[in-house]
């Protein structure tokens, strides 16, 4: 069994409403010095595999068909 995370996020030059919302909210909450955020999401996925880059091909199979929407948003594998 191999643990793996996947990171999701949109891709530079995408806008990001929620993370700007963020961004504001850290502000009023007096948390100064905040540039930007960028909000998106991570799964930890537990996989049967047979070895590291099999795990991280399947991974990336994922990926590219549900979990990333590869037009907008960027995606980073990390076998653990």
């Amino acid at each position: 069994m191999v643990t793996a995370r996947v990171t999701v996020t949109l891709k530079q030059g995408v806008l990001d409403p929620q993370g700007k919302a963020i961004e504001s909210g850290l502000a009023g909450l007096g948390f100064d010095g905040v540039a930007s955020v960028r909000q998106g999401k991570v799964f930890d996925i537990e996989i049967d595999a047979k070895d590291r880059g099999a795990a991280e091909a399947r991974l990336n199979e994922m990926c590219e068909k549900l979990l990333a929407n590869t037009v907008i948003e960027d995606y980073a594998v990390e076998v653990v």
